[in-house]
């Protein structure tokens, strides 16, 4: 094999694919990205064994064929090339190395056969759709800081994605729970998505997928079957297996019948939570919210580091009481707020609140109270 390639095709294609690389592997060939040249065209892969991600980028190949090196080392030598070198990729049968030579640079790295490298299947079932990718950027935005962490419910580490109808109206809703908030996003499901498998797309996947939009000139083909989704980006593509479980009934979780409703500005709310909790004890960041009469009273107490107080100006007419929530699942979803004000739906201090977003009505957050 041997080619040259501009550096900047070279780092961007690189940084797509190597970040699917785990830092630490017992499979060694798993720590390696398979490069294949061949039609002026050099294409990358990289997997992990549950996802596998391959793009390509223009380059002026010589010799064709392939070869496996080092993903992040690789990675790592080209972003600290200078700004338009040209890259010279030579591997041949001679030198069991690959060599990268950039002007006076040269670095000779080991490589493993390409023929060990494992390859994802291709599936053709289940549905294809093409969405945008400002659409598919929000679902994930909305949603994805609710995702489960806890590896026990491991049908949790991920985002639902999957079609519902609304008042006859097909709808593509992303949906995350960790047991102790809920979020929701939806929007109107593309022309094909509509009759799909639900699917839970793992936490790394959906990660690795808002990176790419940031890269990404135009829609993202999707393809979902019962066991992987697939997300093309242009030349690039991202295929991933999906959680096999039973995502919980959600529906059952979002409350329908709060009927105590504050008017909240959300800036000002966030920012007197984030004061107040300076001073909470680290594992609950428990504070206490005292509704009256168009005002809230945020309260934190701390055996060790004394209380914190503020007042903060609301739109609200009900009875007074008294409510309690981690103060770091209130400033997660004040970070998704769109608009200026935030509507909180309460029913008692011990049932669900419902978050909703004047400035973004396809969004839903439920947050469970704290004993305060």
């Amino acid at each position: 094999m041997q080619l040259t390639i501009e550096r900047s095709a070279l780092l961007k294609a690189l940084g797509h694919v190597q970040s699917v690389v785990e830092r630490r592997n017992t499979i060694p060939i798993l720590s390696n990205v398979l490069l294949s040249a061949g039609r002026d065209k050099l294409s990358f892969a990289a997997t992990d064994l549950d996802m596998e991600m391959v793009d390509e980028a223009d380059a002026a190949v010589q010799v064709e064929g392939q070869i496996t090196a080092p993903a992040h080392t690789l990675y790592e030598i080209v972003r600290k090339l200078p700004d338009g070198a040209e890259v010279a990729l030579t591997y041949n049968g001679d030198d069991p190395r690959l060599t990268v030579q950039a002007g006076r640079s040269k670095f000779n790295l080991p490589v493993l056969p390409a023929g060990d490298f494992p390859v994802m299947s291709t599936e053709n079932s289940g549905v294809r759709f093409t969405l945008m990718k400002e659409d598919l950027a929000r679902l994930i935005d909305k949603t994805r800081f609710a995702v489960s962490t806890e590896e026990t419910r491991y049908y949790l580490n991920g985002l639902y994605l999957h079609t519902v109808a609304e008042a006859g109206i097909p709808l593509l809703r992303a949906v995350a729970t960790d047991g102790h908030r809920l979020a929701l996003a939806e929007t109107p499901a593309p022309e094909g998505a509509a009759g799909g498998p639900g699917v839970i797309v793992p936490r790394k996947t959906v990660d690795q997928v808002r990176r790419l939009l940031d890269d990404a000139a135009g829609p993202v083909e999707v393809q979902v079957s019962p066991q992987k989704i697939r997300f093309e980006f242009g030349e690039a593509s991202l295929t991933s297996k999906v959680i096999d479980g039973a995502f919980p009934d959600y529906m059952r979780v979002i409350p329908k019948g709060n009927d105590k409703q504050a008017d909240i500005d959300n800036t000002v709310f966030a920012s007197a939570v984030d004061r107040v909790a300076t001073i909470s004890a680290e594992k609950s960041r428990s504070v206490k919210l005292a509704f009256e009469l168009d005002r809230v009273t945020l309260t934190v107490r701390n055996m060790e580091a004394g209380q914190g107080v503020e007042e903060v100006e609301i739109g609200y007419s009900e009875e007074p009481f008294e409510i309690g929530f981690n103060a770091r699942y209130l400033l997660d979803v004040a970070g998704q707020i769109t608009g200026e004000n935030a509507t909180f739906m309460f029913a008692d201090p011990a049932s669900p609140t419902l978050v909703l977003d004047p400035g973004d009505p396809g969004v839903q957050y439920v947050l469970m109270p704290l004993r305060v």
